[in-house]
């Protein structure tokens, strides 16, 4: 059997990727509220016409938000499959995920206001 080139592997891996970021939007409904968020974030940085490190600091923001909010929903279904049943030492290790969506989110509100309170108020 021939071996993959490098090539055929990154196409591979990003068709994976693509994959998994389709399932992640199809089935998580808080990354569904977030990809909302993010089309009128975006929008909203057309309308206020935000500089390029205001749209830099907007998509890093943006990005962090679902990156880890991905991260959150694969430790979750590990946890599930792991151990179905209530577990305390589960219930920890998924709270702690949350609590690191939550924290990025709070970060990415402070960098809208930065960005969009001057430009409203």
């Amino acid at each position: 059997m021939p071996k993959e080139t490098f090539l055929q592997n990154r196409v591979k891996s990003v068709g994976f990727a693509l994959r998994g970021a389709l399932l992640l939007v199809r089935t998580e409904p808080s990354i569904k509220i977030q990809v909302f968020i993010t089309i009128l974030m975006t929008g909203a940085g057309f309308y206020y016409e935000i500089s390029s490190i205001e749209w830099i600091l907007q998509v890093l923001a943006i990005s962090l938000v679902l990156g880890i909010e991905g991260a959150n929903t694969a430790i979750e279904k590990l946890c599930d499959f792991v151990h179905p049943g209530f577990e305390k030492r589960i219930g920890f290790i998924k709270d702690v995920s949350a609590g690191a969506v939550m924290l990025v989110s709070i970060g990415a509100v402070i960098v809208g206001l930065i960005i969009y309170l001057p430009k409203i108020f």
